[in-house]
């Protein structure tokens, strides 16, 4: 697993609202170029990534379901996340967000699966201070965690959380991608 830290500034639409809408349609035509489908589970965002897929017309061909799991039981209940991580070190943490993505994409049945958990506010959660996130995403190339450390409101975190999670999937769609071309063509 990998995991980077950094800072990560929201990017602001025409009328100052983060969009999550780009980065949507960007991972559902990658999906859909490899003919590949993906399945979200989402804590803090509460619904928003798979409101900003099924925003885009023709998400359909690439998008299985989601599961808002958002009481910390039912990551461990629907998702599979392992019960004593969860008592030992609460849910905002990496290996959560990581059992998470691949449980989502056991349950759904897809190539993919993304995931996110942090803490959107207005208090602390689990010893993590009101910004910290982490998104992670699996599937056919491995799996990826990221933390991220937001500033804010908590709309703010949460509109900034959906948008990076889909950023790191179409991230990792691409890197899959060359993988297999580089593969096909012999490692050259």
């Amino acid at each position: 697993m990998t995991d980077a830290a950094g800072d990560f500034p929201a990017a602001e639409s025409a009328s100052g609202a983060v969009d999550a809408t780009g980065e949507a349609a960007e991972a559902l035509r990658l999906l859909a170029e490899s003919d590949q489908t993906l399945a979200v589970a989402e804590s803090l965002t509460g619904g928003m990534v798979a409101a900003g897929l099924t925003a885009v017309p023709g998400a359909s061909r690439s998008f299985r379901g989601a599961v808002t799991a958002y009481a910390t039981e039912i990551k461990h209940l629907v998702l599979g996340v392992d019960a004593g991580l969860l008592e030992a070190e609460g849910a905002v943490n990496a290996q959560v967000a990581a059992e998470m993505a691949a449980g989502v994409r056991r349950v759904m049945g897809a190539s993919w699966g993304i995931s996110t958990t942090g803490v959107a506010g207005p208090e602390p959660q689990d010893g993590q201070p009101v910004g910290t996130v982490f998104v992670a995403v699996d599937g056919p190339g491995g799996r990826k965690t990221v933390r991220l450390r937001l500033k804010g409101s908590r709309a703010e975190i949460r509109r900034e959380s959906a948008r990076t999670v889909l950023r790191l999937l179409s991230d990792q769609l691409r890197e899959n991608a060359r993988r297999q071309d580089t593969e096909q063509n012999g490692g050259i």
